[in-house]
């Protein structure tokens, strides 16, 4: 298994260096070969070099690799961030990773903001189609820096790109024994481009009667989530409205440190990510919270099958922060690197006594 690793720029670079970390650690315990190859792209390798990434490494990603796991990338001294651009945004539309998954899961109540809220209140996934709407850049400038500048940015909408993303929440739910999938849309504004969400959610809904599906307007969607979040098992949306609501979701788990993604094109390689930024003036300092990176190579291992290893891997991040373990915005007192060995050192505590069980058991 060969995972490709771009460490990103700033606080990207540890937390996935903890990521990493956690990774070759599952590795060593359930006996699994994991190819880890880092690649330098990001804000150090484009100023010293002019490239952002190489004529062939989207190809090279698709084709060589498994999986990718990719730090936050971002730096001041890019002014107009296109190396981020072209590494994340790039990947997502060359490779053609449709599917943005966002689990929101509250790992313990202290975390929430909203008073009275448990786990259970607060457990769904966001899925975001990730190649198309108002980010697939479209539009223009005309005389720019005038008085008389236009800008111009247009949102699209495909029959195809939106039937995969609604059918991926459909199917995600019945596999997953979720019972509610909920399209939030803005067609009551937005009509053109919207009406089509809605013509192929109710296309796509007759095909799963076992689900109770639902549609909301976005800014109805946002209220409810703030109001009662447990009413959501699954939501599905657009690019933009998929981004926004995906950050007040991480807001109701406990910040974006805690947050984890992945960007999928199911039965492909697939990108795996924090989603949080890269906070250059915190570079180094050992205070970025890893667990977000950390719980994002658990929906990697889950992707590539390893069903045991990633369930470890969540384990032991949910077991760490019960136990007040982490970094100061979660009200823990431990560093980067430190909050990377606690949970390692969980992944290993628990695979000793999952063995030492069986060899029990089989005296």
């Amino acid at each position: 298994m060969r995972i490709a690793i771009i460490p990103g720029d700033g606080i990207g670079k540890d937390v996935t260096a903890e990521a990493v970390k956690v990774l070759r650690a599952v590795g060593d315990v359930f006996g699994r070969e994991i190819v880890l190859e880092a690649l330098p792209w990001g804000a150090d390798y484009y100023l010293a070099t002019g490239i952002t990434i190489p004529a062939d490494g989207y190809a090279m990603l698709r084709n060589q690799f498994d999986a990718i796991f990719i730090g936050a990338l971002g730096d001041p001294r890019v002014t107009d961030n296109r190396h981020a651009r072209d590494i994340l945004l790039g990947t997502r539309f060359e490779l053609d990773l449709y599917v943005n998954h966002r689990p929101v899961t509250l790992l313990h109540e202290r975390l929430c903001p909203l008073k009275g809220q448990t786990p259970a209140d607060v457990n769904f996934v966001v899925f975001r189609e990730n190649t198309e709407g108002s980010y697939a850049g479209i539009g223009g400038r005309f005389k720019a820096g005038t008085e008389d500048e236009v800008a111009i940015q247009e949102e699209i909408n495909t029959y195809k790109g939106v039937h995969r993303i609604v059918r991926h929440a459909f199917e995600y739910a019945r596999a997953h024994h979720r019972t509610r999938v909920c399209m939030a849309d803005k067609s009551n504004a937005m009509a053109q481009g919207h009406a089509l969400w809605q013509r192929v959610f109710h296309e796509v809904r007759t095909h799963y009667p076992d689900i109770e599906a639902r549609h909301l307007y976005i800014d109805a969607l946002a209220l409810l989530m703030v109001q009662s979040p447990s009413q959501f098992d699954v939501i599905v949306t657009n690019n933009l409205f998929g981004d926004i609501i995906t950050d007040l979701g991480a807001a109701l788990q406990g910040g974006l440190g805690l947050a984890a993604s992945a960007n999928l094109h199911p039965g492909r390689t697939s990108m795996f990510e924090p989603v949080h930024g890269s906070a250059p003036a915190l570079a180094g300092r050992n205070v970025a919270n890893p667990m977000g990176a950390i719980l994002s190579v658990a929906l990697m291992l889950e992707y590539l099958g390893l069903e045991n290893e990633a369930a470890a891997v969540e384990h032991a991040v949910q077991e760490a922060v019960a136990s007040g373990q982490g970094t100061k915005e979660i009200g823990g007192s431990l560093g980067t690197r430190e909050t990377g060995d606690c949970i390692l050192e969980i992944v290993r505590g628990r695979a000793k006594d999952t063995k030492g069980n069986r060899e029990h058991k089989g005296d």
